[in-house]
């Protein structure tokens, strides 16, 4: 897998001299590619780090070291690592697309895992509820459906304290019609980004958003 830089001007340079400690999850509540023109707009003073869309895409929008904007309204937070001060300092902040009441996709979950693995090598951050949350654990008023029930909690932290990715994850290649696309193997079943595979066909993928369900069509 890999990390696309798309960058946004919603960040503070920096951290203050804090350090990471924590990883914090949200749920855009919206669908690409809106929810990533939001966060990339100067009028919505909001960002994240990455953004995970549901097609396993991996977007990062503001560099580890600086300050994204995604958890600094606090209100009524049961998030005993908060200290009074502004969380976005010392936290990362991952965006996935979809909503509330909706799961990730397979190859999102997948994609998620894998930046958790990334980040929490990089950053030193412990696999427990303390330092990967929710944005619920610091705004339990406003965001209370951040990133909200169907978000897999107890699966990503059992694969990241589980088998490592060599084990668990097989990255492949898959030749199609002489083109050559990324993909892994997870129990036995081949997976690969849905939107190259169908441009190879000359197709075009989209949302549906009434139906909520992925369209294909010439």
């Amino acid at each position: 897998m890999k990390i696309e830089w798309v960058g946004t001007k919603n960040f503070s340079e920096g951290r203050g001299g804090r350090k990471i400690i924590a990883i914090v999850n949200h749920i855009t509540a919206g669908l690409m590619p809106g929810c990533l023109s939001w966060l990339q707009n100067p009028k919505a003073q909001a960002s994240a780090h990455y953004l995970v869309t549901r097609d396993g895409r991996i977007l990062q929008l503001v560099k580890d070291g600086d300050t994204a904007w995604h958890a600094g309204i606090v209100n009524k937070p049961n998030w005993k690592l908060y200290d009074g001060t502004n969380p976005n300092r010392y936290t990362i902040g991952i965006e996935h697309e979809g909503f509330p009441n909706e799961p990730l996709t397979e190859i999102q979950y997948q994609a998620t895992l894998w930046l958790h693995r990334q980040l929490v090598a990089k950053h030193g951050i412990p696999v427990d509820n303390d330092h990967i949350i929710g944005h619920y654990r610091i705004d339990s008023i406003r965001r209370p459906n951040c990133p909200g029930p169907k978000f897999p909690w107890d699966r990503l932290f059992e694969d990241l304290k589980g088998k490592g990715e060599d084990e668990d994850v097989i990255k492949t290649k898959v030749l199609f019609e002489g083109m050559e696309l990324e993909g892994f193997i997870k129990d036995k079943t081949t997976y690969v980004e849905i939107r190259k595979l169908c441009e190879a066909l000359g197709l075009k993928v989209y949302w549906n958003d009434k139906k909520k369900q992925v369209e294909v069509s010439k």
